[in-house]
């Protein structure tokens, strides 16, 4: 059984060395072009085509832990137990069938790039990388379907026959006209009974151009174009980085530096609290990672402080979903490169925004204001900690954003080299200066990034093929037509979206809501005279609230989960913080300065 284990985990092994490839290739190129006055031949090309490779198996790796992002357990949770299994029985089998579809039509893709046979780089032919897609999607499928059978005899060639019969019906209607409705009636149906998101925006994608008769291989094609996107290797090296953050001692360092910063009372154990959660989010790039690193090392200050218990869990759930507007954010990057705007730009403009929303959330919220610790409550003092040692202490973690932003505002580095400089520094000062991190914690930290980017990369590349076909539909030239008929003045139609996207937030997971909304809205708000940054700034500010709303919200669970609290009580414990970080959204999409002032300023 031992071999048969490794032999399952093979794809572990390539995603996270394709993730190793990735990192070391920008430091090369780095150091080889003022040396040798080149780099690494046709080096952006080659690890553009390694993040499809990093995107198809990593996303293996998640399907394998089980992290594919799917809206919930839906019907398959239901507490009638032939329900439950007759629910996931159909999210596997659909999905397993969408799997085999997607990998055919990948394979005709794949088959035009073979005929024209285009050099890479070192005379590697770009298809060979390409072939990921097919093999990834029918792996996939595999999987899935091994999952449904795995009570029935011939487990193999059953588990097969799903994803094959996927095959064998795209390439018998390839090019056909089929009718939409029996397509979005079963998608609709798995979608209930858990099915994972990226099958069913791809199936809807597949529906949607058999319904005009048109080549099923343009939905890989928005697979492939959004995974070698010249930006995008940014997104997993800085998830790299922040992983490995997470899994030192970074968290204890920053959370004594904070705490020193502002005091250990109730007012500054709030500031200290909600600032360090928005920091950690963004040098970590995922709310759930830092209610995670944080909240058993918050929790206790916050209570020792005269917070009572429930007004922690609160503090520190909703403050970890402050995060996104901080650079080097993961979904910052993702809208700059959907909107086509300047990563370093971003970076500049979700600064204020971040602190105002921070802002909103300590005084709107309650948490500084008389109710905020209960009075009389006994206050443990907190152990005093010079600024001057807790600095000295954390101040490898307090210089990442710096050497991030820096290298990239600078012009020193592009946005891929800025984030490998961000991943290298992450994991030379937790190995050597601290002497946290093993050959066997990078390693695990390469494959979790492998499988969290995995994931995201295929719901990214399933919603780029949806918008497309949205867009060539004329469906954004239909939306600014119709919203500017209904909501003719611009700032009914800013606080109109601002609570639109927190209702979109809470059905779709925030890479898909990117992928498919900023498409769809940002020429509408690009109508009304609303600049592309301060749209994006809305945009991010909104969805970071949703994080707090079931069932895509997923900071209630992973509170529930670490405090050992019902669901009801967490989401009780959020009810003010989410009213207070409401209006601080509506304050950012009223007042575009905010956003719009800071990058005007660089700029100049």
């Amino acid at each position: 059984m031992a071999p048969l284990r490794a032999l399952l985990r093979f794809d572990a092994c390539l995603a996270g060395g394709a993730l190793a490839l990735m990192l070391l290739i920008p430091l090369l190129e780095i150091v080889a072009r003022p040396l040798l006055g080149r780099g690494v031949e046709n080096g952006p090309a080659l690890v553009q085509h390694l993040g499809l490779i990093l995107a198809m198996f990593g996303a293996l790796v998640a399907e394998r832990g089980g992290h594919l992002t799917s809206l919930g357990a839906g019907l398959a949770a239901a507490g009638h137990p032939a329900l439950a299994r007759s629910a996931r029985l159909l999210a596997l089998a659909g999905s397993a069938l969408i799997s085999g579809m997607l990998a055919q039509a990948s394979w005709v893709f794949v088959a035009s790039e073979m005929a024209m046979a285009s050099p890479l780089a070192y005379g590697l032919p770009g298809w060979v990388m390409e072939a990921a897609m097919p093999a990834g999607f029918l792996l996939l499928g595999f999987r899935l379907g091994w999952r449904l059978v795995d009570a029935l005899p011939w487990r193999g060639l059953t588990a097969l026959a799903l994803p094959l019969a996927g095959w064998l019906f795209a390439a018998h209607f390839d090019g056909a006209t089929l009718p939409i409705f029996p397509f979005a009636l079963g998608l609709g149906v798995i979608l209930l009974c858990g099915a994972p998101i990226f099958a069913v925006l791809g199936g809807l994608a597949l529906a949607l151009f058999w319904m005009e008769g048109q080549p099923l291989a343009a939905v890989p094609l928005s697979h492939y174009q959004i995974t070698v996107n010249p930006s995008l290797p940014a997104l997993p090296l800085f998830t790299l980085a922040g992983l490995v953050f997470s899994r030192t001692g970074a968290a204890g360092r920053l959370g004594t530096l904070f705490t020193a910063l502002f005091g250990g009372g109730a007012l500054g154990t709030a500031v200290a609290g909600a600032l360090l959660c928005s920091f950690f989010t963004a040098l970590t790039g995922g709310s759930g990672v830092t209610i995670l690193a944080l909240g058993g090392l918050l929790l206790p200050l916050l209570t020792r402080a005269g917070f009572p218990e429930r007004r922690g869990i609160g503090l520190v759930t909703s403050a970890s979903a402050l995060g996104v507007l901080l650079a080097p954010s993961v979904p910052l990057i993702m809208y700059a490169i959907i909107a086509r705007v300047p990563i370093n730009t971003m970076f500049l403009a979700g600064l204020l925004p971040a602190l105002v929303m921070v802002a909103f959330l300590l005084l709107a919220g309650g948490f500084l204001g008389r109710n905020g610790a209960v009075a009389g409550r006994p206050v443990v003092p907190a152990p005093v900690v010079s600024r001057r040692q807790a600095i000295l202490a954390a101040k490898w973690e307090i210089l990442a954003p710096a050497v991030a932003i820096g290298a990239m505002v600078s012009g020193l580095a592009t946005p891929m080299e800025s984030a490998a400089l961000t991943a290298a520094y992450a994991i030379l000062t937790q190995t050597l200066a601290h002497r946290e991190l093993d050959l066997k914690g990078l390693g695990a930290s390469l494959v979790e990034t492998a499988q969290i980017i995995g994931g995201i990369m295929l719901i990214l590349g399933m919603a780029l093929g949806l918008t497309n076909f949205l867009v060539d539909a004329g469906i954004p030239d239909q939306m600014v037509e119709w919203v500017r008929a209904v909501l003719p003045n611009r700032y009914v139609f800013l606080s109109a979206l601002t609570l639109f996207l927190l209702l979109a937030g809470a059905l779709m997971e925030i890479y898909a809501a990117l992928v498919v909304l900023v498409p769809l809205l940002l020429p509408v708000a690009l109508s009304y005279g609303i600049d592309p940054v301060h749209f994006g700034v809305i945009f991010l500010a909104s969805l970071e609230i949703a994080f707090l709303f079931p069932p895509a919200g997923l900071n209630i669970y992973f509170a529930s989960a670490l405090f050992r609290k019902p669901l009801g009580e967490v989401a009780a414990s959020v009810l003010p913080a989410v009213g207070a970080m409401i209006l601080g959204a509506l304050c950012i999409a009223l007042l575009p300065g905010l956003s719009t002032w800071l990058p005007g300023l660089f700029q100049n």
